[in-house]
């Protein structure tokens, strides 16, 4: 099976749909509507790629969410032993908060790879540092201290730590990190929400972003690595589970060890992996949705491992034929 050739342009239009949806509730201030129509219309169009596909990393357990949850069959060919088996990783709306005040890095995100190639996470915390390919071997641990992995980084740049950029979420459980960083001289991009976007921005060369550090989602961990894992970045993390409910459902998922360090290819493991993300919100990395009188206007930003392409697919939806298009 070649995911590639079989599933580029379907998996496109998933998220092409998701954030479609999505934009059009951009501003009104209600983020839980706005992630209810992403899902919706991304669960929709899973259901037109000719697959049997099952969903690793959605939007919780099947008790907890209506659909897109975890282990959710979609696809329609879902059901069918002969057809292609896909793992799916999905958020239809990352950046919720964003979409919902109008802010840039709102994304619809999509990863796929063969069976048993995206680690199922739990829903729960993880301690998570990524890097782009330039800083991937230059020793940098998780356990380490902030300032000696900083200074791995800048060596590995062949700058110093002052010139360094680290991205972190604005929270409170951050205040010792965002010291850390600071005391050991490097300048901090503070983010409200994305952390999935600004570790693809860190993995890629000309972003202005070396790192990003800090305690966030597990599922947005594993999607982050299926991106990593495409653009040759790593990602260095640890499940954070914070109470006795947690580690239970650590351990009903199959993971036996709590404190196991992750690397891309454990969280990716997959041989075929996909990613795909168009933007809700524009950011500094994709396009958002542009809308015109005769229809609207998408960015993607598509990566295959099997093929080593990463492409920029920018699109225009004409609803009105007799409308005029501009390409600006």
């Amino acid at each position: 099976m070649t995911l590639d050739l079989d599933f580029q342009q379907q998996f496109i239009r998933v998220t092409e749909v998701a954030a479609l949806a999505a934009a059009k509730t951009m501003g009104f201030g209600d983020r839980k509507h706005a992630d209810h129509v992403a899902v919706e219309a991304m669960r929709e169009e899973l259901d037109q790629v000719e697959m049997s596909g099952r969903v690793v990393i959605g939007e919780g357990e099947r008790d907890e969410a209506p659909m897109l949850y975890v282990g959710e069959e979609v696809g329609a060919l879902k059901g069918d032993d002969d057809a292609p088996g896909v793992d799916i990783a999905v958020d239809p709306l990352e950046g919720t908060n964003l979409c919902a005040t109008g802010a840039p890095g709102a994304i619809a995100v999509l990863a796929a790879a063969e069976r048993g190639g995206l680690l199922h996470a739990p829903d729960i915390y993880m301690d998570k540092i990524v890097v782009g390919p330039t800083a991937r071997d230059a020793g940098v641990h998780l356990d380490a201290p902030v300032a000696e992995n900083l200074r791995n980084i800048a060596d590995a740049y062949e700058r110093s730590v002052d010139e360094l950029t680290i991205v972190v979420l604005e929270r409170e459980r951050h205040e010792r990190l965002i010291g850390d960083i600071r005391e050991a001289g490097a300048r901090i991009r503070l983010i409200g929400d994305g952390d999935l976007s600004a570790g693809i921005e860190a993995a890629i060369r000309g972003s202005g972003v070396h790192a990003a550090m800090g305690i966030g989602g597990a599922p947005e961990g594993v999607i982050t690595a299926a991106a990593m894992r495409c653009l040759g970045g790593q990602i260095y993390a640890r499940l954070t589970p914070l109470n006795k409910h947690q580690r239970q459902r650590v351990a009903e998922v199959g993971i036996d060890d709590v404190d196991r360090l992750y690397e891309a290819a454990d969280l990716a493991p997959g041989k075929e992996i996909l990613f795909c993300a168009t933007g809700v919100t524009g950011s500094r990395l994709i396009n958002g949705v542009r809308f015109f009188g005769g229809g609207h206007r998408t960015s993607t930003l598509f990566m295959s491992l099997t093929q080593q392409t990463i492409r920029f697919v920018d699109t225009i939806h004409r609803e009105d034929l007799g409308t005029p298009v501009f390409f600006r």
